[in-house]
């Protein structure tokens, strides 16, 4: 009875395993691929060494990307090792790019209550003829066409000195 089940297991083994050669080959592990470009959706569209894709195969992501990441390398793992099924699972970080970012200090911050923009030199905020420029040595500089400053309560001019024209 043991050596008809044992014949029995290896002829569904190579059943399997003829069945295997004939199907696309298995991606284990991470494989590094590029973001292509995105689906109309927002998914991101990779290529990777082996795919058979021309414009990249649509894949899952854990994480979100955006148009400018077009290009990155990312890591990538195949559902059941299927080639045709990539799921995101990280952007490659190379150390000049992190060394980079840090140095870039800008950054803008939302929290519902207040919207605070951070830079290293100095922040300009325009519309046509207008605008608005905080510099790092403590300046506020507006400028304008018509510039007007209303008050329901006491409008203040304090300085060290006040010039009016």
């Amino acid at each position: 009875m043991d050596n008809e089940i044992v014949k029995v297991v290896t002829k569904v083994a190579t059943v399997l395993t003829e069945g295997n050669a004939s199907s696309v080959p298995r991606l284990d592990g991470v494989v590094i691929g590029v973001i292509m470009s995105f689906t109309a959706n927002g998914r991101p569209l990779v290529a990777f060494p082996g795919n058979q894709s021309d414009i990249g195969i649509e894949a899952n992501s854990t994480t979100v990307f955006e148009h400018n990441d077009i290009g990155c390398q990312v890591a990538l793992l195949f559902e059941g090792g299927d080639p045709q099924r990539p799921i995101v699972i990280g952007r490659i970080q190379h150390p000049e790019e992190i060394v980079q970012s840090r140095q870039q200090k800008n950054s803008a911050e939302l929290d519902g209550e207040r919207l605070e923009f951070n830079a290293e030199k100095e922040i300009v905020l325009r519309c046509g003829k207008a605008s608005i420029t905080l510099t790092r040595a403590g300046k506020v500089l507006i400028k304008g066409t018509y510039t007007l400053s209303r008050s329901s309560g006491v409008n203040r001019i304090k300085g060290g000195s006040v010039q009016i024209n």
